[in-house]
């Protein structure tokens, strides 16, 4: 039987992937770019916020992208409307429109869709990751030499503090796996991670647009806990998603450089 909720929003994003006009304009200014990075927001927002909410009724509405810890109880739609959205704005292709159902704490559906590659991954928990409706597993390698890593700075910020601790584990991972890529969006690489074209993906901020693209990536087979190797939840404060070959390894290295 279809999901006919899990088609309510794939429906929703991918309409929503149309509304975008600020692509490749390449601002000059700051309030030229934070303008277009707005305006991509809410063209998405204006549809899929009527669309999911009476999909769900009675469900809330979230999309403080940045927000992090424990969410209240009851089903809240958890929207980062354009992941990537500076990638949009100045034309490259990594942007995405992510969606997650998050029902008393828990995430239970994500639909993450790139209008550039048309890929759509979703996530029904319990029910496996798919990719353009097909099943995805993430890789099968138990060795960490000659894995595709990757992290990103999740949340804008200038601390020398948090500087330093990135890139002693970018340092740390660089000198054991064969490769590491620092970008964003972050839910771009985790639903790489869930495909099996990277082998791992690690942050130490966890914030509330990661929540679905963690699903995808969980239920594509993933081992996903905090740095800690303990069970990943909303409210954990990093996490680490690796095949399950890997993951061990992995967390050795980033404890090290913590």
């Amino acid at each position: 039987m279809r999901n006919e909720l899990l088609d309510a929003v794939i429906a929703s994003v991918h309409e929503a992937g149309e509304q975008l006009r600020f692509l490749g304009t390449r601002p000059t200014t700051t309030e030229a770019m934070m303008a277009a990075l707005q305006a991509n927001d809410e063209a998405v927002t204006a549809v899929l916020r009527p669309a999911l909410t009476a999909a769900l009724p009675g469900s809330g509405w979230n999309t403080d992208e940045h927000g992090s810890g424990p969410m209240p109880d009851g089903d809240w739609w958890v929207v980062d409307p354009v992941g990537g959205n500076l990638h949009a704005v100045y034309g490259m292709a990594d942007w995405n429109i992510g969606v997650s159902l998050v029902r008393d704490g828990e995430p239970v559906l994500a639909v993450l869709h790139t209008p550039t590659s048309g890929e759509t991954f979703t996530a029904v928990a319990g029910e496996g990751a798919r990719l353009n409706g097909v099943p995805v597993h993430v890789s099968e390698k138990t060795d960490l030499g000659v894995a595709l890593a990757g992290t990103g700075q999740a949340k804008p910020s200038h601390e020398p503090a948090d500087a330093r601790r990135a890139a002693a584990a970018i340092e740390a991972m660089m000198q054991r796996a064969l490769y590491v890529r620092v970008s964003v969006p972050v839910s771009h690489q985790l639903v790489q991670v869930a495909a099996g074209r990277m082998d791992l993906h690690w942050q130490f901020d966890n914030l509330r647009s990661h929540i679905g693209p963690v699903l995808i990536a969980r239920e594509a087979g993933a081992t996903v806990t905090d740095l800690d190797g303990k069970p990943w939840q909303v409210t954990s404060d990093g996490y680490l998603a690796a095949a399950p070959g890997l993951h061990a390894a992995v967390l050795d290295v980033l404890r090290t450089a913590r």
